[in-house]
């Protein structure tokens, strides 16, 4: 499945993640706690991968000192998010092919990266944590299997594609990037939803 499919899908969806509509809690807790490792009083930029239209998470940025950047390959999503919160610097770009244009005191990639095709996951996931600035932290979210899989699920209605590297795998990438694990968590246990945090060395 290529990316525009991934795009045209969202696009459909893009309604469902209105701060309305959407739940003002999820993934909050995590971003809280990756936050934390953050050095206090140095101001930056944070990166939203995946931005969507939702703002749950900015209030929380900005209180950190952060100005906020956004990327999504969903058109729909971008026009909504310019809506909800104009302040908010938006890309509608594949992140895969996304030059940044500097680099990140935090980043967040919540449910989004893992509907990247599995063989451009570990380029990404590189060139992520490589934008990071010293001290930086990224939270993301992935499938939590023991190996790599890749399946199409329609479970919101459109055909979605999904892949992980499998958690060994993911723990080889960080440490190829020169970052350190900071916290792994299995946050809806029973369900395979992995948070994993991430910080470059000072």
């Amino acid at each position: 499945m290529d990316h525009s499919t991934i795009a045209s899908a969202y696009d459909s969806l893009a309604e469902r993640w209105l701060d309305e509509r959407l739940g003002r809690t999820d993934g909050v807790r995590q971003h809280e706690r990756a936050l934390a490792f953050l050095d206090d009083g140095s101001e930056g930029w944070a990166l939203n991968v995946g931005c969507g239209c939702n703002t749950r998470f900015n209030s929380m940025l900005r209180d950190r000192g952060l100005r906020i950047e956004g990327i999504d390959i969903s058109e729909r999503m971008i026009e909504l998010a310019r809506v909800a919160d104009p302040a908010v610097l938006l890309h509608h770009a594949d992140v895969c092919g996304w030059r940044t244009q500097r680099t990140y005191r935090f980043i967040s990639a919540w449910d989004s990266i893992w509907h990247v095709r599995l063989e451009e996951q570990r380029p990404l996931l590189l060139k992520l944590m490589h934008a990071l600035e010293a001290g930086g932290v990224f939270i993301f979210s992935a499938g939590g299997l023991d190996h790599a899989d890749e399946h199409v699920d329609s479970a919101m209605g459109p055909p979605l594609y999904y892949s992980t590297l499998g958690i060994s795998s993911l723990l080889d990438v960080i440490k190829e990037a020169g970052c350190l694990c900071r916290h792994l968590e299995f946050d809806q246990y029973p369900l395979k939803h992995l948070v994993v945090m991430v910080q470059r060395p000072t």
